[in-house]
């Protein structure tokens, strides 16, 4: 079977429940893509800043944005990022695998992990500022992976 996961989202709980579901779906056996589109692109970003020209307006969003996965925040009761490291602290006391794990883990797997280009030129995302291992591709490309899928999700 095949899973296709859209992550749209870039709140480190939501991020979270789509690194477990497809982490789970590839324990099972299952074929897994996983596609990022704008703020999901955030969980991919190398935490270190990566030197690449971009104009103004590019540079300002790579600035407003989190870098990396460690520096999500959650999608509720963020507070600034308190809530985050209130999160992060819980899930640690209750031996829930964080964030940068679930991705290793994914990776390890053999999920498909594609960051959508048309969102990384509109927030002047470049590669190099991005993970190993991931793919570049649009939505054709995903739309043609989840025709074959049985179970699509937009997280």
């Amino acid at each position: 079977m095949k899973k296709t996961i859209i992550v749209f989202s870039g709140d480190l709980d939501r991020v979270m429940a789509a690194f477990i579901i497809a982490n789970g779906a590839a324990a099972m056996g299952d074929d897994v893509t996983m596609f990022f589109t704008f703020w999901g692109l955030n969980a991919l970003r190398r935490p270190e800043k990566v030197a690449v020209k971009k104009n103004f307006l590019q540079a300002m969003f790579g600035w407003m944005m989190p870098r990396g996965a460690d520096r999500l925040g959650i999608s509720k009761m963020n507070f600034g990022g308190l809530g985050a490291r209130m999160m992060k602290l819980v899930m640690k006391q209750q031996n829930v695998t964080p964030l940068p794990e679930l991705i290793k883990t994914a990776q390890e797997q053999g999920i498909k992990m594609v960051a959508c280009t048309m969102s990384m030129d509109v927030m002047g995302i470049r590669e190099q500022e991005l993970i190993d291992g991931l793919e570049f591709a649009g939505v054709a490309s995903y739309l043609a992976e989840a025709d074959e899928a049985n179970v699509n999700l937009f997280i």
